[in-house]
């Protein structure tokens, strides 16, 4: 659920909830147990008609089928990615990599834009996002994962945080790309070095809020 939410989450907030609950209603109460008896064709005839901006059910399909592949290769996806993960590797980045290639095994050529590749310099926003949801556990990310420290996770950086990066000093770079995104990380692990991620839904919302520019409430909160 949390790779389809995540894979999904791009666009308007409102219509990301409503494809992700589309998706999810036709997952039913058991995802693992839909996407271990079924197989691709027949997902995405269970998919047909689905559309999220870019997404269509057929890479959906590809996706679910994906992960299929891999909880079957590993037992879980938290084995996969664990397993990718080297022990001295500082962030997720070269595991996220490998998790990727699990993920494409059986179809390398999946959309790329479901599952981008941090080799090629994305910074991987939503598939950052979903390891946070699935390492981190406190009153926003649910947690469930093991054997990922939580100071190797690297913040989800989309135009918000970047522009939040921007304003306060973390990073002076205009594309908001993987070398960006480790150096925000980086701004944050100086302030919380075993959870850099901490505060990335906060700031996050705080980029999105409307009212005075972040510029000016960054300027009210050093008056104050």
């Amino acid at each position: 659920m949390g790779l389809v939410a995540s894979a999904l989450a791009y666009g308007r907030v409102a219509q990301i909830l409503k494809s992700v609950s589309s998706v999810l209603d036709v997952l039913g109460p058991a995802p693992a147990e839909f996407i271990s008896s079924r197989s691709r064709k027949q997902m995405e005839r269970k998919l047909d008609g689905f559309k999220h901006r870019f997404t269509t059910g057929a890479d959906m399909a590809g996706l679910l089928a994906g992960a299929r592949a891999a909880i079957l290769k590993h037992g879980s996806l938290n084995d996969c990615f664990a397993g990718g993960l080297g022990e001295s590797d500082e962030t997720v980045t070269d595991a996220l990599e490998k998790f990727v290639s699990e993920l494409t095994g059986p179809d390398p050529g999946l959309c790329e834009f479901l599952l981008p590749a941090a080799a090629k310099g994305s910074a991987c926003k939503r598939l950052n996002l979903y390891l946070r949801w699935m390492v981190r556990s406190d009153e926003v990310d649910p947690g469930g994962w093991t054997g990922i420290r939580t100071s190797q996770l690297v913040v989800p950086l989309d135009t918000h945080m970047h522009r939040t990066g921007l304003a306060l000093g973390l990073t002076s770079r205009k594309q908001a790309n993987l070398r960006t995104a480790l150096e925000i990380n980086e701004g944050f692990r100086r302030i919380v070095p075993d959870d850099p991620v901490r505060y990335d839904f906060s700031l996050t919302r705080l980029g999105i809020r409307s009212g005075d520019s972040l510029e000016e409430f960054l300027a009210r909160v050093e008056q104050s």
